[in-house]
């Protein structure tokens, strides 16, 4: 049998910890290593590091075939994850085997699925998206490209969150309410209105923050 293609983590941080151990928990092979223009150390997670993003090109020339993105901010996640799509890296999605993920659930390339993450039926989970551990995206729920939902959310059913918008965690989200693109709201929040696209809201009930867009 061929060798299984091993993955190339983009991200040295704090989320490449949770994403090699998701990785290796969900029966990955090893990862080849890590590229980050900054990395904290030599090795995370005993993953070497391999270099800067310069090395992205050569190592796509040498065979790596898959890339997973670990990069916790929503519109750098979206840009690197498009340029590897272009260099010819398959994205793929990522899923925790301790998540419940309904059958019906649709999962897009790219995105991840953490540790008691709970996604409900026909939950739509776009492209490069997070759903990160222990939270609840019930069912008919819409997550665009690059959203992150972060750890403990509670989002009921049919809410949709635009493309790289940041739920913070422990935060929860009232039925059918809609979150617009590049918003953010606060951790611990409660979400019971609308939230305009790139509008920043904090508390319960949400409101917008003081002197922010």
């Amino acid at each position: 049998m061929p060798e299984a293609p091993r993955v190339v983590i983009v991200g040295a941080g704090g989320h490449a910890k949770v994403i090699i151990e998701a990785l290796r928990a969900a029966g990955f092979p090893p990862p080849l290593g890590l590229v980050d223009p900054h990395p904290p150390g030599p090795e995370v997670l005993g993953v070497p590091v391999l270099g800067g993003d310069e090395r992205l090109e050569g190592l796509r020339a040498e065979g790596a075939v898959v890339a997973v993105v670990a990069l916790g901010g929503n519109g750098l996640r979206l840009k690197v994850g498009k340029g590897l799509a272009a260099m010819g890296y398959a994205l793929p999605a990522v899923i925790h085997p301790a998540a419940q993920v309904s059958p019906s659930a649709l999962v897009a390339e790219g995105a991840v699925i953490m540790a008691r993450a709970c996604l409900g039926p026909e939950a739509r989970i776009g492209r490069l998206a997070i759903v990160n551990t222990n939270a609840v995206v019930e069912h008919d729920n819409v997550l665009g490209e690059a959203a992150h939902v972060a750890p403990g959310c509670a989002l009921a059913g049919n809410v949709t969150v635009g493309d790289r918008a940041l739920v913070g965690a422990g935060s929860a989200v009232r039925p059918g309410i809609t979150i617009g693109a590049d918003a953010v709201v606060g951790a611990g929040s409660a979400v019971v209105r609308d939230v305009p696209a790139g509008l920043r809201v904090g508390g319960a009930p949400a409101r917008p923050l003081p002197g922010r867009g």
